[in-house]
């Protein structure tokens, strides 16, 4: 699995967006339903200006669109890039099953390494 250089700074932005548990939870969130900042702000025991990064966060990892209504900011969840999070952590996986199975092939197995 490669990740390469033009996409490099877009997979940061989405680990890191990912890495903090309240962004994970409002992107839980938002996948079901759509929520207002204020909605979201009323379920965290933070600041409303807290949650507006938090939401920006994600929205520079394009792990959430927001859009305005009226006096309101809705924010949703961009579903394509949590596909593309879940191909590259799947990417990683098949890299390092490969690697354990070839650790597997050129250890000796415990009743081999008794008989030498």
């Amino acid at each position: 699995m490669v990740v390469y250089k033009a996409d490099r700074e877009r997979t940061d932005r989405l680990f890191h967006a990912l890495s903090d548990a309240t962004r994970r939870d409002i992107v839980a969130i938002v996948l079901h339903e759509e929520q207002s900042v204020s909605e979201l702000a009323r379920r965290y025991p933070m600041s409303f200006a807290a949650i507006q990064k938090h939401v920006a966060v994600l929205e520079r990892a394009e792990l959430v669109d927001k859009e305005r209504r009226g006096r309101e900011q809705l924010v949703r969840a961009n579903a394509e890039t949590l596909r593309r999070a879940h191909n590259l952590l799947d990417g990683i996986e098949v890299v390092w099953r490969d690697r354990i199975g070839r650790i597997e092939t050129i250890l000796p197995k415990p009743d081999e390494g008794a008989r030498r």
